[in-house]
């Protein structure tokens, strides 16, 4: 009778262990599967519920950073991206690495196109109060712009809205700052700058859907752009080359349904057409080409625009963008960017079949900002990747230096083509002359030792480029 029981604990305690590494397994799989807590919520409040023994009680931030990889890296499951991105386009390494020698007490000029509903006001604002610099921008409440001066100079260094104001027109595109900027520039500056100066374009994009509801909404409450110039080869449009889509004053009040149905609403594929070369379609003027060529042409100039841009961001990725920002400008901010979703723009309900006709009036920027997502990703990761490995190569060079430290009696230094491994024997009668030269003391020397010393931790970009770290 007492073996039959002994056996039957036995294979209880067998079966409880048994259920136990199936449950921790299970555990160890979700939280590899779903990494992010936005991703898999109830998953998630279930391996913790099991970690946590079923308590109840609230549990520190701190810890569900760690849950969540926050603390290791807080890019990764920022704003609902995905933990795990594909690149869709082949970029060239000059498109990814945009480090940038900007010299802020020279006479390089940052850019910034604004361009409507983007976020661009609040990126605008964090150029002129959010950076750290030797001489701060200066500004004063009430006072729409700030002073932002190079050291030691009564030079500006920042082109945009909050600095020099709408100096070429009403947020100006492409086409407009560059060919404004420039003489914009020189008659505010003396002559001999004007040779010298390097100008940095940079500007933020938007999910298509979302700038356009919310330049509905902001139509809507009665604002208007009527003071844009629309500037291009030298001249502004005609009434017939740009008609308006209302008679009085402002639209406001418009229905969404209106704000689709006219024609000539510049809210349509507003991204592209403002970070494209106008003057290769014309202008303003539609009867040069079709519609479709037309639009063509302007999407592949913007990508082309985009491409050179020192700088660009997304709305969606707040923290990267800062990151990015920071990496390509060697320029540091004083606050992290903070990543607000509650826009005007997502509390409208809008059906599904509106949202349908609303990717269909703005095809054109919806493939632009994908092709923009993409670069925008990929350049996240080259600069990642470029920072782990100066950091490693730190580590690297530290290692070798302490390897090399050596503290001798005699004063001996290590040669740096003698191995560490294989240390030097001495007869007496050459220890005794070394001791003789060395005067008997005791030196402490310090050793680089060559760079063959691990090696094999050494990435090139190329296999990066081949192998690319997915977030």
């Amino acid at each position: 009778m007492d073996e039959r029981s002994s056996s039957s604990s036995i294979r209880h305690h067998r079966l409880l262990i048994v259920l136990l590494m199936v449950l921790l397994f299970g555990i160890i799989m979700i939280q590899y599967v779903c990494p992010s807590r936005s991703e898999c919520q109830m998953l998630h409040h279930l391996g913790s519920w099991f970690k946590d023994g079923g308590a109840t009680g609230p549990r520190s931030s701190g810890s569900n950073d760690i849950q969540d990889g926050l603390q290791r890296d807080p890019y990764i499951a920022e704003d609902g991206a995905l933990v795990r991105f594909i690149p869709r386009f082949n970029f060239t390494q000059a498109d990814l690495n945009r480090g940038v020698d900007f010299n802020i007490k020279g006479d390089d000029v940052i850019v910034f196109l604004h361009i409507q509903k983007t976020g661009g006001t609040t990126f605008g604002r964090h150029l002129v109060r959010n950076i750290q610099l030797e001489r701060p921008c200066e500004c004063h409440a009430g006072q729409k712009k700030c002073t932002c001066l190079r050291p030691g100079k009564k030079e500006t260094w920042l082109f945009s809205r909050f600095s020099t104001g709408w100096s070429c027109g009403l947020h100006a595109d492409w086409t407009e700052l560059t060919s404004c900027v420039p003489s914009r520039m020189d008659s505010r500056e003396a002559p001999e700058t004007q040779l010298s100066r390097n100008y940095y374009y940079i500007t933020i994009l938007r999910d298509p859907v979302s700038r356009f509801l919310s330049e509905w909404r902001h139509v809507q409450r009665g604002a208007t752009w009527r003071a844009s110039l629309h500037v291009c080869h030298g001249r502004s449009p005609t009434l017939s080359e740009l008609p308006s889509c209302y008679s009085g004053d402002d639209w406001s009040g418009c229905s969404l349904q209106e704000f689709m149905d006219c024609p000539y609403n510049l809210a349509n594929n507003r991204q592209t057409r403002m970070l494209a070369d106008l003057s290769l379609v014309g202008c303003y003027n539609v009867s040069t080409m079709s519609d479709e060529e037309r639009w063509a042409v302007l999407l592949e100039s913007a990508k082309r625009n985009l491409r050179g841009m020192a700088f660009f961001g997304l709305t969606e990725y707040q923290r990267k963008t800062q990151y990015l920002f920071e990496h390509t400008f060697n320029l540091e901010f004083i606050a992290p960017f903070t990543q607000l979703n509650g826009t005007r723009a997502s509390s409208v309900d809008v059906p599904s079949e509106t949202q349908h006709k609303i990717l269909q009036l703005n095809r054109w920027d919806v493939e632009l900002y994908e092709y923009a997502r993409d670069l925008f990703l990929q350049r996240f990761q080259v600069a990642r990747q470029q920072e782990r490995r100066q950091a490693r190569a730190r580590r690297q060079q530290e290692r070798r230096r302490l390897r090399g430290r050596l503290t001798t009696k005699q004063g001996r230094q290590l040669k740096p083509t003698e191995s560490p491994r294989q240390p030097a024997s001495r007869s007496a009668a050459a220890e005794e002359q070394f001791r003789a030269k060395a005067g008997g003391g005791n030196v402490e020397t310090e050793v680089l030792l060559p760079d063959w010393w691990d090696q094999d931790e050494n990435g090139t970009m190329e296999d990066y480029m081949n192998n690319v770290e997915q977030w």
